[in-house]
């Protein structure tokens, strides 16, 4: 053994061959903590020092190669200054390329996962050979950075500027095919010649077949582009990237103009630019959201993971309701494998149900997503039926999805019940109703929870599981456990009027009424919220959700909590409703659609709107855009607030995610309690002292309160 460490072993072969392996202790996968960063340099010394070694081989002894840097612990380091960022990023670059500069030739065997520094460690071999199992990317930019183990100098030299700029500015793990057609790897293989594979290309290199030292010889020296080309090559890729990206995501454009910064220029001096590029991106506060967002997202997992801990597979399901919302989850529950019966009372609705299916998995197979065979799978998976016989006792979960009525919903659950083995769970879709009261109708309400899935269910990543009173731990967990096989991120939230996400929401619909009462247009809160960073503003939202759906939950939250939420005028979207204007559903509301080239529903002004409101509102001005955006996200903000103190929701983390997942709430913000940190809770709440005046929406929680009296954030 040439050297044993917590993270990094190193033993000798025969021939000369020394197999470097990344093997941490006491974890399920690889990953650049300090005791693997560590250990890695002892590692590269113990290496050179080694006598007869020709050739190493880099290999993994867990099930991925190296997942990245663990973020938990090197996050603490973005806290300090530019300089010590970039000192950091520049230290930790000279173990990799002190393993770079190793005379031999060396070939890395990726076996798993190879994300960010595994990747960028990847890269400091000579060759690289793929397991048609792994996957590889340099997601830094999805964390609101960019790489910082030399991602961004190597990279380029290997596969090119174009292709470069490509898989840094996006982030995505790519397949091994890709990997392969751009150069990113020299070779795939089936995993279980992996090994041979990479030893046989190793001893190639060692025994002069290749020529090794040329290929590391393009990763030192500057990017071989002449420079007209260089130029344009970054000019047009910088100009993509800034056009997906945006101004709200400055990592993409960081990356870009790193590379470009050094593409002249040797490793080492190349490398310094990088350091100081990442440092830049570092102290963002998009970084410093993003990097939150992640953490905040494997808090959740960890969460569900223990709910849902011991709890197996969900093997068969049914769904009763075969409209939009039921067809959606019948859709996705056998998209994702798991089969499903999906019931209604008319065979027009299932015939419409099961068409709904057949066209999204045709869009599929037209994008090369899938072949006809798994669409014809995935179609057999989903049986209509008008009859509770059809129902087996391999039904494990029933999720009720018919009409937005609480006496309907109420008699379907208890006949549902009734035909039902014991054991079964039963859930709702109600995005309104109280599940404490739906529960009122069965005789094992512990087997009964929510299960609210947002529209469209294929692309709203959200479901929210909502506990009754009466509702057991298992029911809990095995709902957890279906919307995770599903493809979902499950949030487990109480009981109450609009449960998180929609009285959290409505509060910032609130905010929007009484700007548009005192004068404000809104056409013009639209354009500041979602320049703010959300997908589209309150009044277009508005009608994309439905007029006649938003006011049917405002009763219910007005109901709810009428110190805040109910209104002592009469409200825009009030007026649309009593007008019928509805949204895209019939074509009008806050504004009309017309179909695209495309045959989609594209907005326009309608001067009609605005002779509605004439009568209800003060004349129309130009507001600050400060005003709009804390006027509208302070409402939502304090309500997140109330329902942590609620318990409604149990911790800051949960209920980020369940905003961001659940209606799109600006990432790169990190959520609403992420976004007050950001601003800073004592001028949150000086913010909310401001306000006041507006009435209760505005006042600031027990919780702001207390917080700011204690100088404590929410995240720390």
């Amino acid at each position: 053994m040439i050297y044993e460490g917590k993270a990094v072993q190193i033993q000798k072969l025969d021939g000369g061959i020394a197999e470097l392996t990344f093997d941490l202790q006491d974890e399920g996968v690889n990953k650049f903590d300090r005791t693997t960063v560590d250990d890695l340099r002892e590692a590269v010394e113990a290496l050179k020092k080694a006598d007869g070694i020709q050739g190493v081989l880099v290999t993994s002894a867990k099930d991925v190669f190296i997942v990245g840097a663990d973020i938990t612990e090197f996050g603490d380091m973005f806290t300090g200054s530019q300089d010590d960022i970039a000192g950091w990023s520049r230290n930790s670059n000279n173990i990799f390329s002190a393993f770079e500069d190793i005379d031999v030739p060396k070939v890395v065997a990726i076996n798993g996962f190879a994300l960010g520094g595994g990747l960028e460690m990847a890269l400091t071999g000579d060759y690289r050979v793929m397991s048609t199992a792994a996957q590889v990317g340099l997601p830094e930019v999805k964390l609101g950075l960019i790489p910082g183990f030399g991602g961004t100098v190597r990279m380029p030299r290997v596969i090119g500027v174009d292709n470069a700029i490509e898989w840094i500015s996006a982030g995505t793990q790519q397949m091994p095919d890709k990997a392969l057609k751009d150069g990113v790897v020299d070779a795939v293989v089936e995993p279980g010649k992996l090994r041979d594979a990479s030893l046989s290309l190793l001893q190639e290199c060692i025994d002069g077949k290749i020529d090794w030292r040329a290929k590391r010889q393009e990763k030192l020296d500057p990017i071989q582009l002449p420079q007209m080309e260089s130029m344009m090559a970054f000019q047009t890729g910088g100009a993509m990237v800034q056009q997906q990206a945006g101004k709200n995501y400055p990592a993409p454009m960081t990356a870009v103009k790193a590379m470009q910064a050094h593409a002249g220029k040797k490793r080492d001096e190349a490398l310094d630019d990088e350091a100081k590029h990442f440092a830049q991106v570092a102290v963002t506060p998009q970084a410093t959201a993003m990097v939150g967002l992640f953490l905040a997202d494997q808090k959740l997992k960890a969460v569900n993971g223990k709910t849902a801990k011991g709890v197996d597979k969900i093997k068969h399901a049914a769904v009763l309701g075969a409209g939009i919302m039921g067809g959606g989850i019948a859709y996705q529950s056998a998209y994702k494998g798991t089969p499903i019966i999906m019931k209604d009372i008319a065979a027009d609705a299932l015939d419409t149900g099961m068409a709904e299916a057949s066209k999204l998995l045709s869009k599929r197979v037209e994008r090369g997503k899938m072949n006809a065979g798994d669409m014809a799978r995935v179609l057999s998976s989903i049986r209509p039926t008008l009859s509770y016989e059809d129902f087996d006792d391999n039904v494990e979960v029933v999720i009720e999805a018919v009409v937005e009525n609480e006496k309907v919903k109420k008699n379907v659950l208890a006949e549902t019940e009734s035909t039902l083995k014991d054991g079964t769970i039963l859930a709702s879709n109600t995005s309104t109703i109280s599940i404490t009261r739906l529960a009122e109708a069965l005789k094992k309400p512990e087997n009964f929870a929510g299960m609210h899935f947002f529209n469209p269910v294929p692309q709203m990543p959200l479901v929210e599981v909502i506990r009754g009173e009466k509702t057991s731990d298992a029911t809990v967990g095995k709902l957890v456990k279906y919307a995770q096989q599903m493809g979902k991120n499950p949030v487990v939230v109480q009981d109450c009027p609009g449960f998180l996400v929609n009285r959290c929401l409505f509060p910032y619909f609130g905010g929007f009424e009484m700007l548009v009462r005192d004068g404000a247009d809104f056409q013009q809160i639209d354009k500041v919220m979602e320049k703010f960073g959300w997908p589209m503003g309150p009044a277009y939202l508005s009608d994309v959700v439905g007029i006649d759906t938003g006011h049917h939950a405002a009763a219910v939250m007005a109901e709810g909590f009428p110190e805040r939420m109910k209104h002592d005028f009469k409200d825009v979207t009030t007026l649309m409703y009593e007008n019928e204007r509805y949204g895209q559903k019939n074509g009008v509301g806050f504004y009309k659609y017309e179909e695209d080239k495309k045959g989609k529903p594209k907005k326009v002004v309608d001067d009609k709107t605005y002779e509605l409101i004439k009568p209800h509102i003060a004349e129309i001005q130009e507001f600050d855009e400060d005003e709009i955006i804390h006027r509208l996200m302070i409402p939502l903000c304090t309500e997140t607030m109330r329902c942590l103190e609620d318990n409604i929701v149990g911790s800051p983390a949960e209920a980020d995610m369940a905003m961001i997942y659940g209606i799109g709430f600006p990432p790169f913000r990190g959520g609403p309690m992420r976004y007050v940190d950001a601003v800073g809770v004592q001028k949150f709440k000086e913010l909310c002292d401001h306000y006041a005046h507006l009435g209760a929406l505005y006042e600031a929680p027990q919780m702001l309160k207390d917080k700011a009296a204690e100088g404590k954030s929410f995240f720390g």
